[in-house]
């Protein structure tokens, strides 16, 4: 046990020093005619009278042992271990396809603002890609940022230079936003239904060394009725993530529900904090409150 205010204790000086003088005092005897007689003086009887009369002293003391704020490490919890989710969307033009009820790009909104719901600690970033590459919402622990943004980067909002697939340039433009983060683990979670010609002639290989190195993590979601390429199997699979096909948008949902238990959080022990701990000393209070009201109905010494 510790004390969070430790120069308080310098004040138990008062109650010791109170204890010493009441077991040396006499007080004010008073002769009585019994104090002749042959009857035995009671030394133990005094003994135990005079200790009861510490009890207010001692509850002197307790008072400064609370009033120092006494204290115990607590027990260390774990904290979760932040991921750094940075989701790249294509907003190409085949985007639009009909997918369910509405469109693939509809369906991977919806299935990206649910899967933020998964995670809550977690930061999350969009970036939107097609031609060229925009970092839409910055990382942030801010659920409220991605959703809000879904009507402004629709496929038939964007302007001309963003049609096309660049998947290459989406992923190594996301590994700068994930490296500049000191922090927590990296993950980049790729929504698209197209191929892309920027990862040919061994640029996907390239490209999966690159992310390994940057321990960075790659889940690739295929969002068409197509076969993914096999380009986008090779970087999933050499940064230790993986692709899945979704054919519809109940499929959609249930891919980042499944990406959810691949990759879950990581917890870490932190460091003991001091908490309160006046539970022991308040109890002797209580115990010495008692005895005190006990004595005061006869184990004392008369007024006089």
């Amino acid at each position: 046990m510790s004390f969070a205010r430790p120069w308080i204790l310098l004040l138990l000086v008062i109650p010791i020093l109170s204890c010493v003088w009441e077991w040396q005092r006499r007080g004010h005897p008073l002769v009585l005619p019994f104090d002749h007689s042959k009857a035995r003086r009671g030394i133990w009887l005094r003994r135990l009278v005079t200790s009861l009369q510490f009890l207010p002293h001692l509850l002197l003391a307790v008072s400064v042992l609370m009033l120092a704020g006494p204290r115990r490490l607590g027990i260390p919890k774990a904290e979760r271990e932040l991921t750094n989710i940075q989701f790249c969307l294509d907003v190409s033009g085949s985007m639009q396809s009909r997918f369910g009820d509405g469109t693939r790009y509809d369906g991977a909104m919806e299935a990206i603002k649910q899967f933020t719901t998964f995670r809550p600690g977690d930061a999350f970033g969009l970036t939107i890609f097609g031609g060229e590459v925009l970092h839409w919402v910055p990382l942030t622990r801010d659920l409220s940022a991605i959703r809000m943004a879904t009507p402004f980067v629709k496929p038939n909002l964007m302007p001309r230079f963003f049609q096309g697939t660049s998947i290459g340039k989406a992923l190594r433009e996301c590994q700068k936003v994930l490296e500049a983060r000191a922090e927590g683990e990296r993950m980049i979670l790729l929504v698209t239904d197209g191929e892309s010609a920027d990862l040919n002639n061994g640029v996907d290989s390239q490209i999966a060394a690159e992310l390994r190195a940057a321990r960075i993590t790659v889940y690739m979601v295929h969002a068409a009725d197509t076969p993914a390429p096999e380009q986008v199997y090779t970087i999933a699979g050499g940064t230790g993530g993986k692709v899945f096909e979704a054919h519809d948008p109940a499929a959609l949902q249930e891919v980042f529900a499944s990406i959810d238990r691949m990759q879950t959080a990581r917890m870490k022990p932190s460091a003991a904090d001091y908490a309160d701990h006046f539970r022991p000393i308040a109890i002797v209070g209580l115990a010495l409150a008692g005895l005190q009201l006990i004595a005061s109905f006869g184990l004392r010494y008369t007024p006089w």
